[in-house]
């Protein structure tokens, strides 16, 4: 077991979310120094475009970053009361929240700003834990395939940057770099789904304990949204809990 799989709910909300304002600056300022791209989220994760953070302003409390290079989305995003920002810089998964954005002059020419995050989650990529889901009640994931075929599957494990799902038999059309569109599932105990997009990484035949050979398809998050993320997280550190108690 990993050493964070060992932490409580309240142990990693303390050690991965930044609350200094100035450790947020120096962050965020590093990242535009970089151009590192950002995934920016709105209308609660149903639409997002990719952006460049440009620049931190802490005289005005504000982050600067690009437009999207669509009209009609920079005015829907215009329309968002609340954002969320996906990046992973080095390896290292980062994301905040922010409020509603406006248009700025920066430099000669249009761009976003939004007032500075309060909060910042920042994990390392070996800090993306993966748990074996429970297999009493198995986490069920459903998505549709090219050609309108529809995709059933038990969830094997998850981490908050993917999941993998178990199968007896591999779909047809599944391979490598397959893009799924309209993904869900439900976390126990929560009556709200969690939806997605999703690209299929790997397909693994492999041999189970009962001698069947099963297959194992990892597939990784597209665009999920921060906040449900952090209901994933939740949930692993929930499942492990219990698993410590139970041992």
């Amino acid at each position: 077991m990993s050493q964070l799989a060992q932490l409580s709910e309240a142990e990693i909300e303390d050690r991965f979310h930044i609350r200094s304002r100035t450790a947020i600056q120096f962050l965020l300022a590093n990242f535009a120094r970089q151009g590192t791209p950002f995934a920016v989220q709105f209308r609660g994760g149903q639409e997002y475009f990719y952006s460049i953070l440009l620049a931190v302003q802490p005289d005005s409390g504000r982050l600067v970053f690009d437009c999207s290079g669509s009209p009609e989305n920079n005015r829907r995003f215009l329309d968002s009361e609340r954002n969320a920002f996906l990046g992973q810089p080095g390896g290292m998964r980062v994301q905040f929240s922010t409020g509603r954005a406006r248009e700025v002059n920066f430099q000669g020419a249009k761009a976003f700003a939004v007032p500075l995050p309060q909060v910042l989650l920042r994990l390392q990529r070996r800090e993306y834990f993966r748990i074996e889901t429970p297999q009493v009640r198995p986490l069920e994931f459903l998505a549709g395939l090219p050609g309108g075929a529809s995709l059933n599957l038990p969830v094997h494990d998850i981490s908050v940057s993917g999941i993998g799902l178990a199968a007896a038999a591999l779909p047809d059309g599944a391979g490598p770099g397959l893009s799924l569109e309209g993904c869900r599932f439900a976390l126990p105990e929560e009556g709200r789904a969690l939806f997605f997009a999703a690209t299929l990484r790997h397909c693994t035949e492999r041999e189970a304990r009962n001698g069947c050979r099963q297959w194992r398809l990892g597939l990784q998050f597209s665009n999920l949204p921060a906040t449900d993320a952090n209901r994933i997280q939740r949930y692993i550190a929930r499942v492990e809990h219990e698993r410590r108690e139970l041992s």
